[in-house]
C-alpha cells in the first residue's frame, strides 16, 4: 500500500502543478496587472501613477514569468509567477488584491474552521439520511410507499437549493421564529445559527442522493449472495443491513467522497445567504471584488482537497472490502 500511496501522491502533485499552471496562465491572459489595478482602484479616471503605485504595493511590478539574472546575482525568483504561483506549494498565499482583504493565509486559516463547523454536520447527516431513506424505500419496494418515495425524490432533486433557503428562512425564521434568519456567533451560540442551514442543505441533496443509493441497493438485492442469505432464513432487515448495505459501501464511499471537498470548501450559496463567514462566502466576496489573488488561491486549495479526498477514497475501499488490494 505504501508504494501505491507514494505513486498516487506523485500523480497528485503533477496534477496540482498542471492545474496551477493553467490557472495562472488563464488569469493573466484575461487580465494584465494594469487591468487588475484599474479594476481594484475603480473610478473612471485612473492615472498611470496610481496604477504603478498599486502594482508596486502588491508585487505586480515584477516581470510575469521570467527575470533575466544579473551578473553575479540570481533573480529568477523575483517574478509574479514565482511569488504568486510557485509560493502556493509552500502554503504562502500572499496578500489579496483588494484593499481591505488583507493576508490570504490568515483569512483561509480563520474561515476554514467556520466552514468545518458547517461542513461536518452536513456531510455526516447527509450520508446517514440518504442511506437510511434509500434502504427504507428498498425494503418496501414495489409498494405505494416506494412509488411515493421515488416521486418525492424526483421532486426534491428538481428544486433548486435557493428554493429551500428562501422557504426555510421564511418559515422557520420569520413565521415560527425557531432560528435566526442569518448571522454567526462563536462558542455554543453557533448551534442556533447553524441548525437551519444544516437541515436545509441536507434536504437540498436528499432527493438526488437517496435516488442514487436506492438504485445501488436494488442492484445488490438481485445477486446470488442475497438469495442465499434469505434461503438461510435471515430476516429482511438483517439481509439489508448486514449484507446489502455492506456490499454497496464502495459506490456509497465513491459518491460521498466526491462530494466531500465541496462541503469542506464551504457551500457558496448557503454561507452567503446565511451570513456565515466561511470559505464559501470568502470566494463570493472575492468574485464580487474581482480579487483574482483570492480566487486563484481557492482554486489551488480546492485542487488539493480533491486529490486528497480521492486518495482517502481508495484507502477506504480496503477497509470496507478486504478483497480490494492497492498495488
Amino acid at each position: 500500500m505504501l508504494n501505491y500511496l507514494v505513486r498516487r501522491t506523485l500523480y497528485g502533485v503533477l496534477i496540482l502543478i498542471g492545474v496551477n499552471l493553467a490557472t495562472f496562465f488563464l488569469f493573466f491572459t484575461v487580465n494584465t496587472p494594469d487591468d487588475m489595478a484599474r479594476l481594484n482602484i475603480g473610478g473612471k479616471r485612473v492615472t498611470q501613477e496610481l496604477i504603478e503605485k498599486w502594482k508596486i504595493e502588491r508585487g505586480y511590478d515584477k516581470p510575469l514569468y521570467w527575470n533575466a539574472p544579473q551578473p553575479g546575482r540570481e533573480k529568477l525568483t523575483e517574478t509574479i509567477f514565482w511569488e504568486r504561483s510557485i509560493s502556493l506549494f509552500t502554503l504562502h498565499f500572499g496578500r489579496a488584491d483588494s484593499e481591505s482583504a488583507g493576508d490570504i493565509g490568515n483569512e483561509v486559516a480563520r474561515r476554514m474552521w467556520v466552514s468545518l463547523q458547517l461542513a461536518l454536520p452536513i456531510f455526516i447527516l447527509q450520508v446517514i439520511a440518504s442511506v437510511s431513506f434509500a434502504l427504507l424505500l428498498v425494503m418496501f419496494r414495489h409498494t405505494r410507499f416506494d412509488l411515493a418515495g421515488v416521486v418525492l425524490c424526483v421532486v426534491m432533486l428538481s428544486i433548486s437549493a435557493l428554493f429551500y433557503i428562501i422557504v426555510g428562512q421564511y418559515l422557520f425564521a420569520r413565521v415560527l421564529k425557531l432560528a435566526p434568519i442569518s448571522g454567526y456567533a462563536g462558542g455554543l451560540d453557533v448551534l442556533r445559527f447553524l441548525v437551519l442551514p444544516v437541515i436545509l442543505s441536507v434536504l437540498a441533496r436528499l432527493g438526488a442522493e437517496a435516488r442514487l443509493y436506492r438504485a445501488m441497493f436494488l442492484e445488490e438485492i438481485g445477486k446470488d449472495y442475497v438469495r442465499t442469505a434469505r434461503a438461510k432464513g435471515l430476516s429482511e432487515t438483517v439481509v439489508m443491513f448486514r449484507h446489502v448495505l455492506r456490499n454497496a459501501m464502495i459506490p456509497i464511499i465513491t459518491s460521498a467522497g466526491g462530494y466531500l471537498p465541496i462541503v469542506f470548501l464551504g457551500s457558496l450559496v448557503f454561507e452567503s445567504f446565511f451570513g456565515i463567514p466561511g470559505l464559501g462566502a470568502y470566494v463570493i466576496e472575492a468574485i464580487g471584488k474581482q480579487d483574482f489573488a483570492i480566487v486563484r488561491t481557492m482554486v489551488f486549495v480546492g485542487s488539493v482537497l480533491y486529490i486528497a479526498s480521492y486518495i482517502l477514497i481508495d484507502i477506504a475501499y480496503t477497509w470496507v472490502d478486504p478483497r480490494v488490494r492497492l498495488a
